[in-house]
């Protein structure tokens, strides 16, 4: 008797565990296929890749770029990198990659500087320009490719309006991006979330928050400053000013770190800051 009673039960355990397993499958291959199915203007956005893509300009933009003299950019260019688990449709940090406007250089040069970082802590990396040079290269037509770039995206997928973002940039860049951080917080359409600023010799931010005057919780912004102990153009005592500044200018939470290095952007720095923004943010 207690053999029959027992014989019968096997099939039903196997049958449950088969079920499960089905639903395990299942659910897998539905996170997998939102994620390999995620495009951008009808380029894939595949987890772990990246995306190189030009987008239309609206004459709102083209309008704000051509301050100053520069052409009217009627095309954008944007250089996206993925963490190697995205998917759309759960909320992502955006790293917002500004480069120097010297030597020629441009935002989607400096993305890779950031990309190994970015890719550890599950952030997505952001570079945009023109596919036009301008005749100065200002933080208006900066800001107005950004922007519509960022546009973009959020006409794509409307929730990344709510993805929190930050502004890394390294000497010239590290200025560039605290003041388009300053005119997009005063916006107040966007969640930022941090300032890695390396290689700045002088106290750009103070001076955006004070021009622009964002609303005063841009105060609480985390900053991180990156100083090489061996560099020669922002030197460690200039950065430590930089540090003393904000702090008189009543930036709440900022941290000034020293690595071993010259005038360059560290990785390992990068990941640390990317780290400490998600604490703070609580992302």
């Amino acid at each position: 008797m207690a053999r029959t009673s027992f014989r019968p039960a096997r099939p039903h355990r196997n049958r449950a565990m088969n079920c499960r397993s089905s639903i395990a499958i299942l659910a897998a291959s539905l996170i997998t296929n939102s994620s390999i199915g995620a495009t951008l203007l009808g380029k894939a956005a595949p987890p772990g890749g990246t995306v190189d893509l030009q987008f239309p300009i609206s004459n709102y933009f083209q309008e704000a770029a051509a301050q100053g003299g520069n052409p009217r950019p009627t095309t954008g260019r944007a250089l996206l990198m993925f963490p190697k688990n995205f998917d759309p449709a759960r909320s992502w940090p955006i790293l917002i990659v500004t480069s120097t406007a010297d030597l020629e250089r441009t935002s989607l040069m400096d993305a890779p500087w950031y990309q190994d970082a970015a890719m550890k802590e599950g952030w997505i990396v952001l570079a945009t320009d023109a596919t036009i040079r301008p005749h100065v290269d200002s933080v208006s037509w900066r800001l107005a490719i950004l922007t519509a770039g960022l546009q973009m995206i959020r006409d794509n997928w409307p929730q990344s309006a709510r993805w929190p973002v930050a502004f890394p940039g390294f000497s010239g860049g590290a200025k560039s991006s605290a003041f388009l951080g300053a005119m997009l917080a005063k916006n107040r359409g966007f969640r930022i979330c941090g300032f890695f600023l390396a290689g700045m010799n002088t106290d750009r931010l103070s001076a955006a928050y004070h021009d622009y005057q964002p609303s005063a919780d841009f105060l609480s912004v985390p900053v991180w400053l990156s100083s090489g102990t061996a560099d020669q153009t922002a030197r460690p005592g200039a950065m430590e000013g930089v540090y003393s500044s904000l702090k008189r200018s009543g930036f709440q939470q900022v941290r000034l770190e020293h690595f071993p290095g010259g005038h360059t952007v560290d990785s390992a720095e990068v990941q640390r800051a990317l780290h400490w923004f998600r604490e703070i943010g609580k992302f």
